[in-house]
């Protein structure tokens, strides 16, 4: 499609197989030498699995191992998801027909996204009944486009697909053979400690617990079903299930280019980039995933390693490659002025600002609430008088006056309080 768009553009399907970064040129497992002037490396990230070669741990990463999520969750009554990100807190409100134990390492769920306070308040949504309304999506949609190739083999399964994108699930039917909507459990301040198989688990003659009925009687069953898979948590409790998903993050996908070529590498293994996306070998950019921003970021930016932001740098990364091949200069890009994030979870919209969990502020920072009950949650994030950051989720209509006066650095002290006063009318004020 982009070849027949564009002339000048030649696509190849091939894997690299070795980067020469001294001779400027690549070697692909086709056996073929391509020779270049400039060379971006977009290689994304590879799934932090907890356990590899367990046919039942599956990553979800990308759209070809969301697609078989979903055939092997028409056959599930129960599964385990470990993890506490984008793609776990999105899986565990999607799935219907199927008990749910979701473990997580942290206190509350989503702590990369929010503090305690919005966790509690999107943790009641999870519990209410599911059945309502979507809210609609105001924003350009990105699906797959066409038939999917039958699924890859297993012998395939080391290929990684192309990321999942803001919109992964729509069009994916997440339903178990149960007839309820939602039965989730969460076990808090855990880690898994072993997985066992059906017969290892007979072995070991250790006790799985059934899905907790409810939070208030603690009385402990043992489970008489036998599930496929069995996992013990690092709170001493056993689960069976019929299959775990492993939703831990993400590593930066730098193996295929690091032979032979001396590569800085950032703290989380991402290949350095500096202002202008340009890597620490000559004409070698990177962007997305694969690279870790290692200039000096403006003090309401951060990288995080999601969808839009390495969409963001794969443009900048274009527009600073074909600068440099003209000889001429460029600024940074407006997108790194302003951390922000647009999602949805639980069905609210959520919108992240700037530092809007007061990362690298210490405890130099003070944080203002206004929160109604299933319908907002708005935390701003303040210094010297000045707004940091913000986390909004339901429909504040403030996202884009907190994003002005993130942006501007006014000084706020004289408004106190009544800055989220929800009888004053903020965003007008401030227009």
């Amino acid at each position: 499609m982009l070849e027949n768009r564009f002339p000048n553009i030649k696509v190849i399907e091939s894997g690299v197989k070795q980067l020469k970064s001294e001779e400027h040129c690549i070697l692909t497992e086709d056996g073929s030498h391509h020779v270049y002037e400039k060379l971006c490396l977009c290689a994304g990230a590879k799934p932090k699995l907890i356990c590899k070669g367990n046919p039942y741990v599956l990553g979800i990463r990308d759209t070809d191992s969301a697609q078989e999520f979903q055939k092997q969750l028409t056959k599930a009554k129960r599964i385990m998801i470990i993890g506490n990100g984008g793609i776990a807190l999105e899986l565990v409100y999607e799935i219907e027909g199927c008990e749910v134990i979701w473990a997580i390492k942290d206190k509350a769920i989503g702590n990369t996204f929010f503090d305690a306070g919005a966790a509690e308040f999107l943790t009641s949504k999870l519990i209410a009944e599911k059945p309502e309304a979507k809210i609609a999506q105001k924003r350009t949609r990105y699906t797959t486009e066409g038939k999917k190739k039958e699924l890859g083999t297993k012998a395939n399964a080391d290929n990684i697909g192309s990321a999942l994108g803001p919109d992964w699930h729509e069009g994916l039917n997440l339903k178990g053979t149960k007839e309820f909507s939602r039965k989730i459990h969460i076990e808090t301040m855990c880690e898994v400690k072993k997985i066992y198989l059906q017969k290892e688990f007979r072995i070991s003659k250790k006790k799985s617990l059934t899905f907790p009925r409810d939070h208030h009687n603690q009385t402990v069953t043992t489970d008489t079903e036998i599930w496929p898979v069995y996992v013990e948590l690092t709170n001493e409790k056993i689960y069976g299930c019929d299959f775990i998903v492993s939703a831990t993050g993400v590593t930066p996908n730098i193996e295929p280019f690091l032979c032979g070529n001396n590569f800085d590498l950032g703290e989380d293994g991402g290949l350095k980039v500096d202002d202008h996306m340009h890597t620490s070998l000559p004409d070698i950019y990177a962007a997305g995933d694969i690279c870790t921003a290692s200039w000096q970021p403006s003090p309401v930016w951060q990288q995080m390693r999601l969808w839009t932001q390495a969409r963001q740098m794969g443009w900048y990364a274009a527009k600073c490659m074909a600068a440099a091949s003209l000889g001429d200069s460029i600024d940074m890009d407006f997108s790194f002025e302003l951390f922000a994030h647009v999602t949805k979870f639980f069905n609210y919209k959520v919108v992240l600002l700037g530092k809007y969990n007061a990362q690298s502020l210490g405890s130099d920072h003070e944080l203002m609430l206004r929160c109604t009950k299933g319908q907002e949650y708005i935390k701003v994030v303040m210094q010297n008088g000045r707004m940091m950051g913000a986390v909004l989720i339901g429909e504040t209509d403030l996202e884009e006056t907190f994003e002005n006066l993130i942006l501007n650095q006014m000084n706020l002290s004289s408004y106190g309080e009544d800055l989220l006063d929800p009888n004053i009318d903020i965003e007008d004020y401030f227009d």
